[in-house]
């Protein structure tokens, strides 16, 4: 192994020719810590050619790293989501009580549903349609439910292909295209390009069932006074 100064003088040379402390490190089978390496080399002047290859080294180090980084945290951020699955997956059981679903329905509805009773109807609407085909999939599990008193209608975007949306909002709701109302652009977006490419517009869903409205809005309610819920 050579002496300190040999070392260090070999140290200096490879820094001169423009090495990183990690190459220097690594061409030298050395242990020696970073900080030593820029004590040593603090008086070396490098060329604007090496300054610009050991910028570019460090800047493409940062962007591996961010990598790395941004992978490692997705798996961490997947298992996390599994976990919460597993520990609640239970609750799946849950809803096959009838019961539970009704009040799973209502709480749903009471977020996202009308709530004017001089419509005498449900009417739920949102952009997402994992949420649609939740409270479709409850609706229709909770109750008898007529197919025929459906109806859709879309809010969407002026830039966007109407029919390709009613399609697809049929297949997500499993209501026939027949059964939807002329869809509502929003005139405020013409001219303007659709910023979000999935976007699919709003799905709203109007069931006509005065009786099926009150009931629904009542659950919350008759929960909300049971003493020491």
């Amino acid at each position: 192994m050579m002496d300190s100064i040999k070392l260090k003088e070999k140290v200096t040379e490879l820094r001169k020719k423009g090495k990183t402390y990690s190459e220097i490190q690594k061409s030298l089978r050395t242990a020696i810590p970073k900080s030593t390496l820029s004590y040593w080399c603090r008086n070396v002047e490098l060329s604007k050619k090496y300054q610009k290859r050991i910028q570019e080294i460090i800047l493409n180090n940062a962007q591996r790293g961010r990598e790395i980084a941004l992978i490692v945290n997705r798996i961490k951020r997947e298992e996390y989501l599994k976990s919460v699955v597993d520990r609640n997956r239970h609750l799946v059981m849950a809803l096959e009580d009838k019961d539970v679903a009704k009040v799973a329905l209502a709480m749903l509805y009471l977020g996202e549903g009308a709530k004017d009773q001089k419509r005498g109807a449900l009417m739920f609407g949102n952009s997402d349609p994992f949420i649609i085909t939740l409270f479709l999939r409850l609706l229709r599990y909770c109750y008898d439910i007529d197919e025929n008193k459906f109806r859709c209608v879309l809010q969407c975007r002026a830039d966007q292909n109407i029919k390709k949306l009613e399609k697809f909002w049929s297949q997500i709701t499993k209501i026939p295209l027949p059964q939807f109302y002329k869809a509502r652009i929003d005139p405020r977006t013409i001219g303007k390009p659709s910023k979000k490419p999935d976007y699919k517009g709003v799905c709203r869903i109007d069931y006509f069932s005065a009786d099926l409205f009150i009931e629904i809005m009542q659950i919350p309610k008759t929960i909300h006074v049971i003493k020491d819920f």
